[in-house]
């Protein structure tokens, strides 16, 4: 017999960018990150994304964990977990209600590579326990 409960709430890592959502936003942070990267907000975005889309070896990576994963803009993640205060960009792990961040934006800030960033999630991430 199956737990319906403990089904559904499998963990899933939440990628939280420093920046809003919405076509105009987009626009503009794609031109802000070309024009003057040095001043760009998203450290997460920077180091992930090139100028034509995610980068391949993050998206390998991210395919690679073991945990549902979601990426959320600063706007849309407070909107749906009401979590007041926080700074991005930032990495949190959702069990069942419990949110918990596991990645700040400090950590993620001092990323300044790909690879750094790939380091820091594989110290951070919570390994599985299989059973």
């Amino acid at each position: 017999m199956v737990d319906i409960k403990l089904a559904s709430s499998k963990p899933t890592l939440l990628f939280v960018y420093n920046a809003d959502s919405g076509l105009l936003n987009t626009a503009k942070d794609y031109v802000h990150k070309i024009a003057s990267p040095k001043t760009y907000e998203c450290n997460l975005c920077a180091v992930t994304f090139g100028n034509f889309g995610m980068k391949n070896e993050w998206k390998i990576f991210v395919d690679s964990l073991e945990y549902s994963v979601e990426f959320l803009h600063r706007n849309e993640f407070t909107q749906q977990y009401s979590l007041k205060n926080e700074r991005f960009p930032a990495v949190f792990i959702k069990h069942g209600e419990t949110i918990t961040k596991i990645i700040s934006n400090i950590e993620i800030n001092k990323c300044k590579t790909l690879d750094d960033l790939i380091v820091l999630a594989k110290k951070k991430i919570p390994v599985k326990k299989t059973k």
